[in-house]
C-alpha cells in the first residue's frame, strides 16, 4: 500500500513539473522602446539571476541602453493580463572594415519560466533582426556552467568556434 500510495505522489508530481514546464504560448518578443517601471523592476528581478557581480542597471542606464543606435534590447513578455517580462537580451552589432558584426549579450530568461521556450523565441527573433542589419554572422558567448543555455544555443544552431576569447580589465 505505501508503495502504491509513494507511486501515485510521484507521477502526481511528475504531471505537475510537466505543465509548469510546458511551453508559454502567449509571449511576444518585443524591443524595448522606453523606460517604464515595469522594466526597472523586471531588471531587477532578472540581473541577480544572471550575475551576482553585476547590479541591475539604473533607469539611467537603461535608458542609454533602449536609445543606443547600437545595440536593440529585446524583451520576452506573457500577455498573462499583467504583461510579464519573462525574459531579455541584447543584440548588439557595429560595422567594420569586413562586414557587419553582430552578438548576442546578457540573454536571461526568469527562472520560472525557464524550459517554456522562452530563451529559443528570444534568440531566434534577435537572429532575424541580425540578418535584417546585414549581419552574416552573430555570436555569443556562455559560461560553461551554464548547461541548459548551452544545450540552447547548440540546438538552435550555434557552434563553438576555435578561438580564444581574451579580456582586458580597464581600472
Amino acid at each position: 500500500m505505501r508503495a502504491d500510495h509513494r507511486r501515485r505522489r510521484r507521477e502526481r508530481e511528475r504531471l505537475a513539473n510537466s505543465r509548469y514546464r510546458r511551453p508559454v504560448s502567449d509571449i511576444e518578443i518585443v524591443e524595448a522602446t522606453e523606460v517604464t517601471d515595469e522594466l526597472v523592476q523586471a531588471f531587477e528581478r532578472l540581473i541577480p539571476q544572471l550575475s551576482r557581480s553585476n547590479p541591475p542597471p539604473t533607469p539611467e542606464e537603461l535608458a542609454a541602453i533602449v536609445a543606443s543606435p547600437a545595440s536593440i534590447l529585446l524583451l520576452a513578455i506573457e500577455h498573462d493580463g499583467a504583461d510579464t517580462i519573462l525574459g531579455s537580451l541584447t543584440l548588439a552589432w557595429f560595422r567594420i572594415p569586413t562586414g557587419v558584426r553582430a552578438w548576442i549579450e546578457d540573454v536571461v530568461v526568469d527562472e520560472a519560466a525557464r524550459g517554456k521556450g522562452v530563451g529559443e523565441k528570444l534568440n531566434q527573433h534577435a537572429l532575424e533582426v541580425a540578418r535584417g542589419l546585414g549581419a552574416v554572422t552573430v555570436d555569443l558567448t556562455s559560461r560553461p556552467s551554464r548547461e541548459a543555455a548551452n544545450r540552447l544555443y547548440q540546438r538552435i544552431g550555434f557552434v563553438p568556434r576555435d578561438t580564444n576569447v581574451y579580456r582586458y580589465t580597464l581600472d
